[in-house]
């Protein structure tokens, strides 16, 4: 635990990304096994521990500590791991060794709500401030120091000089704590024998296309639908659906599990049926619907009946045992096409070609299209095999152009990790109404990105200067500073008091030099509104 302790100590103060890898890298070839396959588990965010959450770690701190100076310290620190191993109490003696990681996971997996408030501690107590925090990070799951877990996979390749697409293969057909992983990586034995059970494959990526015209003779475009990328896997008789990182996310899905005829691979976007833009019933309904869906561990009857989840496939990467990845696009899409006759239609259907004449043809119907459920075109060359990542030149993204309003900044609060002293994340506001007779400023949306570390700098000296109320960790602020806010659409919602939701909501620009009473009006954001 000491070793894996001192890991996270030198990766949260570390900025280097290259850095960051030769340190998991180091660390995984000089550990042994399990401890390293359980912190790789842990990096990655694949642990869990039910019976240990941060609303544990806060009560047994304010049994330990004055709730008052916890409350402030944790609301300072801006980190519950790292206030509450600084605040722990020293025990007079350390009572046994330091345990390994391994330990500590079968400790931890032993737990349960009744039995953590009293058996965590005697843990916490057996380690230095280093290590409660590293232990409190693992229980919580909740590592934020910088680490994705396509960053820590990329360690591992870099480790044992192996290719992070056959690492991103085999690891979501392994267990923690990976011991075929480390066999075959570290050890030069045999890969992994995944081949009777679903696994994820590294998605094809596309490159933004900026100031670059194609040509449609070597070019295909494909509407890029607004719900979630998924990869839909059967093997064996046994059906995994996967989210673009590689997370299972069959549970909250389970009307796809049963419906495919035949052992296969596919690409496609994950959507739920709704009215159309039209009315129409039975197309794909806005981001906003399916987010109603996203992240349920139980699927009750009346949502599988109000919104039930399709896929509109893009592609095929093996159909019936045969790996089709290598084949050229044209080929995969005709081998895709003849495929959906044995598909049922309530469940899938495909992503259509979208026909055009030249580039500038196509740029009118791209501006044309603004139905809920599309966010501008694919563009993917006709002859490209389907090859994990993002490579140069085979296909492009093509995104609508994001919409932009102007508002106030209303709310300030602090960020996490290293943002974690300053106040980042900003609720802002428009007018319901004239701001010249009276109308208030209604919240319609919370941003954390799209600024500057100088920027960031100069808007926390103005939240600190102009705080109005504290509301526990939130600052309420004078309505002084407009932002121009860049967002890819806006809905209806029963949840906030202007009635309405932004999608990807992020500051454009600062428009410091903007009245607050020229920020835009929710009228106009409401004349948005696509649903």
């Amino acid at each position: 635990m000491e070793e894996f302790a001192a890991l996270l100590d030198t990766l949260v103060y570390t900025t280097s990304r290259n850095r960051k890898l030769a340190m998991i890298a180091e660390y995984l070839r000089e550990t042994p096994d399990p401890d390293r396959g359980w912190a790789l588990a842990a990096l990655t965010g694949e642990l869990d521990f039910p019976a240990v959450k941060s609303s544990t770690i806060r009560n047994l701190m304010k049994d330990r500590v004055d709730p008052v100076l916890w409350t402030l310290s944790r609301d300072f620190v801006g980190d519950t791991a790292e206030t509450a191993s600084l605040l722990w109490p020293e025990p007079e003696a350390r009572d046994g060794e330091v345990p390994s990681v391994a330990q500590v996971v079968d400790q931890l997996s032993a737990l349960n709500r009744n039995t953590a408030p009293k058996e965590l501690p005697k843990v916490l107590d057996r380690l230095d401030a280093n290590g409660r925090f590293a232990l409190i990070k693992l229980a919580t799951g909740g590592m934020r120091i910088g680490i994705s877990a396509r960053l820590a996979k990329t360690a591992f390749a870099q480790a044992f000089d192996v290719s992070v697409e056959e690492v991103e293969e085999y690891w979501h057909a392994l267990e923690a704590p990976y011991p075929e992983l480390f066999a075959w990586g570290a050890d030069g034995g045999d890969p992994p024998d995944v081949s009777n059970r679903p696994r994820f494959r590294p998605f094809m990526l596309a490159h933004p296309l900026e100031d670059t015209e194609v040509d449609l003779g070597e070019y295909a475009a494909e509407w890029k639908w607004d719900g979630i990328r998924v990869q839909l896997v059967r093997v064996a008789g046994e059906t995994r659906l996967y989210s673009r990182s590689g997370d299972d996310i069959s549970a909250t899905f389970p009307e796809l599990l049963d419906v495919l005829p035949m052992d296969a691979v596919l690409d496609g976007e994950l959507l739920v049926r709704g009215a159309s833009q039209g009315g129409e019933e039975g197309g794909a309904a806005s981001f906003n619907a399916l987010q109603q869906r996203l992240g349920r561990k139980t699927v009750s009857k009346k949502i599988l009946k109000e919104a039930p989840a399709f896929v509109r496939l893009y592609d095929a990467l093996l159909i019936e045992g045969d790996d089709i990845r290598e084949q050229p696009w044209s080929k995969r899409r005709a081998a895709l096409e003849a495929l959906m006759a044995k598909l049922p239609d309530s469940h899938f259907d495909i992503s259509a070609v979208v026909e055009a004449d030249d580039f500038k043809h196509l740029a009118e119907i791209r501006e044309g299209a603004r139905e809920d459920a599309i966010e501008g075109l694919m563009l993917k060359r006709r002859d490209s095999p389907y090859i994990a990542g993002r490579k140069v030149g085979l296909w492009y993204k093509w995104k609508h152009d994001p919409l932009l309003i102007d508002a106030v900044l209303m709310y300030a609060q602090r960020g996490s990790g290293k943002r974690s002293s300053f106040y980042s994340d900003y609720t802002f506001g428009c007018w319901d109404g004239d701001p010249d007779g009276g109308a208030e400023l209604l919240p319609v949306g919370k941003a954390y990105s799209g600024f500057t570390d100088a920027e960031l700098k100069k808007l926390d000296r103005l939240v600190r200067q102009t705080t109005l109320n504290r509301f526990g960790p939130v600052r309420e602020v004078e309505r002084t500073l407009v932002f121009e806010v860049a967002f890819d659409s806006v809905h209806t919602s029963k949840r906030h008091k202007s009635g309405l939701a932004m999608r990807f909501p992020r500051i454009h620009r600062i428009r410091w030099d903007k009245p607050v009473h020229e920020a835009d009006r929710i009228e106009s954001l409401r004349a948005l509104i696509r649903d």
